[in-house]
Order: C-alpha cells, then sequence, then structure tokens
C-alpha cells in the first residue's frame, strides 16, 4: 500500500468518526433537551431563581449533564442553600430538589436581617426578609458576628424556638414574630397576639387549639391570653385593643 493510499484511508475513517461523534452529540443534544423542570424544597428562592442558578451556561438545557453535574453538589456563596439535586425523570423531563439550610428564625440587627440556625448560629445576614421565618424578639445581647453563635444571656431559649417552631410547623401556623417576655413566650399574627405564658410542658397543649381560635379571631386586634385557662368562663379570655 502506497503512501498516499495510507492517508487516504486514515483520513476517511477520521471523517467518518468526527461524522459519527457529530451524529452522536446531535442526537445526546436532542433526545436530552430539557422540557420540562419541577422544582422542590425552596422557600426563600423562586422557580424561576432556581432555574437561572442550574441551568444556566453551556448545556445548561441537557437533562443527562444537569443530572451528572448536580449529582454531589454542596452549593457554595448561596445564601440559605446547603445543597441542590438534579433527577432525570425523563430525557426532557428533570426534578430540581433545593435543600435549604435549617432557619430556626432571624433577629434584626443594624437594619439587616440575621438568620440563624437551631442551635443559634447566625448563618446569613439579608436585606430581605423571608416569608415564613418568625423574627425573634426580646433577646438580649450585645453584638451578632455571622459564623458564631448569638451571644444570648441564656442558650436554652434556642431549644424553646427550635420547640415553638416545630408546633408552629406541626398545626400548619405561621407566625410573623415570637416574642419572649420575661420568660413569657409572645405569639404575633398580624394584629393578634397570642400570649403563651411561660408553662413550656403545656406549649403543645396551647398551640394545638390556635388553628381553631385563629378562624375567630381574623380581623382582630388584641390578645388572646392563653396563660392561664379562666375557669368561671370555660375558655381563654380575648382582650380587644382599645
Amino acid at each position: 500500500m502506497n503512501k498516499r493510499r495510507k492517508w487516504s484511508i486514515i483520513l476517511i475513517v477520521v471523517l467518518i468518526l468526527i461524522a459519527a461523534a457529530l451524529w452522536a452529540g446531535n442526537y445526546m443534544l436532542k433526545k436530552y433537551h430539557v422540557e420540562n423542570v419541577y422544582v422542590d424544597g425552596n422557600l426563600h428562592y423562586s422557580d424561576d431563581e432556581i432555574k437561572a442558578m442550574i441551568m444556566g451556561g453551556v448545556l445548561g438545557d441537557n437533562s443527562l449533564y444537569l443530572s451528572y453535574k448536580y449529582k454531589n453538589w454542596e452549593a457554595k456563596n448561596i445564601p440559605f442553600i446547603d445543597a441542590i439535586t438534579v433527577e432525570n425523570l425523563s430525557p426532557e423531563t428533570i426534578k430540581i430538589t433545593v435543600y435549604e439550610k435549617a432557619l430556626a428564625g432571624f433577629i434584626k440587627y443594624l437594619d439587616a436581617f440575621m438568620y440563624f440556625d437551631k442551635d443559634g448560629y447566625l448563618i446569613e445576614n439579608s436585606s430581605v426578609r423571608t416569608a415564613g421565618i418568625p423574627q425573634i424578639t426580646g433577646l438580649s445581647f450585645s453584638y451578632a458576628v455571622l459564623g458564631q453563635p448569638l451571644p444570648v444571656e441564656d442558650e436554652r431559649v434556642f431549644g424553646d424556638i427550635l420547640t415553638i417552631t416545630k408546633l408552629l410547623k406541626k398545626y400548619e401556623l405561621s407566625a410573623d414574630k415570637i416574642q419572649f417576655e420575661n420568660g413569657n413566650v409572645v405569639l404575633h399574627f398580624g394584629e393578634v397576639r397570642i400570649a403563651l405564658g411561660n408553662e413550656r410542658s403545656r406549649l403543645e397543649n396551647k398551640i394545638m387549639n390556635l388553628p381553631e381560635f385563629m378562624k375567630n379571631l381574623a380581623g382582630k386586634n388584641g390578645v388572646l391570653h392563653m396563660e392561664t385557662y379562666d375557669e368561671t368562663h370555660g375558655n381563654y379570655v380575648f382582650k380587644p385593643t382599645e
């Protein structure tokens, strides 16, 4: 075989391989082109914001590539998010699951919203208030530093906050504010305040009744006193704000 014929064969083989690669690449792009996207687990960001984070750049609309890229992906420098995964439901459909940092509440400090976890560690500083996360007031501290625990006088308060937020979630309630006042707990739902008192052992018994009570208190302004049970009237007393 002369040299020219040999190089001709090599060129033909190379062209065939290139053509095959282009065909395979085009096939993969078309077959795994994302048409439907489901987003789950996101609270702080909208579906569109999550899609923009995940599906930007080269091959950002390829389901096969996305599922591989985000298989064991940890979020870095994205407020409120620990991790995100992408699952292929079909070649053209993906499910994006967002794993958010577990936030117990936030404090207002220096005109910012500072969010902390169940142990009191400050994990985010934001100029935007996030719906569904209660403001915590009545805590005594002299400074607040991201990445460090909030230096309150009694760290047991974080256990109380976690207990209350879990109970509110359990009974499908969303308080605007949880106020601590000399050991007493007051929940704020708009213009309605729920004074729960300081008996931690009876918190669930009180909170479990709130969904029904709140139906009757809609649009009102005042305090529902649940510190003690009123034996005379057989219920808790609501005092409207004058």
